[in-house]
């Protein structure tokens, strides 16, 4: 239990460091437990969303649960996504991706990749039924979690340990515990219709060509690599199960 705390505590600015000590140790294997925050993340944002849906338009209830979970997290994750796409899109070699990516100033990429990203939520969440998005909002959150935390395994940590922004680096998941993840991810698509599952394939894909992107330009991962990882697994998976509805309406 005390992982799981430490997943809460790293993943989210909620007080949970209020139940009890954690040793250090617990933060380096908190990715694996990611899928697990994910419930807890994408139930906020599904009972916000509900809550909100019957007193506002739906695209004003989808960006109140966005707000949600930003204030949940602290905007971890998007915060990693607009270093991740400042540093691959500005950065010519290696060297200077890992600057641009640890610099706190966020650049033009960055900005339009956010701008884009909550848009596209904002329009795909609303067209769905409000059943269907709010178990949408905790599969997506939860699954996406589970695919992105597979960069520990697919590749090293690109910086050395002294040069991480938290001072961590993540250790790699053990069979026992990658399976434990995956079927945290996995449960929560029971929230989905039968003929939706075939979306859990695409976060998957999107991760191992990220992946594969990352180990081509800078040889390895960095935490902001984990939050753009599930930034981009989670929006695929949105636009899959919005295609899905849209075929089969």
């Amino acid at each position: 239990m005390k992982h799981i705390l430490a997943a809460l505590i790293f993943f989210t600015r909620l007080p949970f460091w209020k139940l009890g000590d954690v040793p250090a140790e617990c933060f380096k294997n908190v990715v694996r437990y990611w899928p697990f925050v994910g419930w807890l993340t994408g139930g906020i944002m599904a009972g916000v969303y509900f809550m909100a849906s019957f007193i506002l338009p739906l695209p004003c209830a989808v960006l109140l649960a966005l707000v949600a979970r930003l204030l949940a997290t602290g905007a971890l994750h998007e915060d990693g996504f607009a270093d991740f796409v400042d540093g691959f899109g500005g950065g010519t070699s290696r060297q200077r991706i890992l600057e641009i990516m640890k610099d706190s100033h966020i650049g033009t990429y960055g900005v339009i990749a956010l701008v884009i990203y909550f848009l596209m939520m904002v329009a795909l969440a609303s067209t769905l039924p409000v059943h269907l998005t709010c178990a949408a909002f905790v599969t997506c959150d939860t699954w996406s979690k589970y695919a992105a935390s597979n960069i520990v395994n697919f590749l090293p940590y690109a910086r050395k340990e002294n040069e991480a922004k938290n001072h961590t680096v993540y250790n790699r998941t053990s069979i026992t515990t990658g399976i434990v993840g995956c079927i945290g991810g996995l449960i929560t698509l029971l929230l989905l219709p039968l003929f939706y599952l075939p979306s859990l394939f695409i976060p998957i894909s999107v991760s191992i060509f990220l992946f594969r992107l990352m180990k081509k330009r800078i040889q390895g991962y960095t935490g902001d690599c984990c939050g753009a990882t599930f930034i981009i697994c989670e929006l695929s998976m949105w636009i899959t199960i919005v295609a899905i509805n849209t075929f089969l309406s």
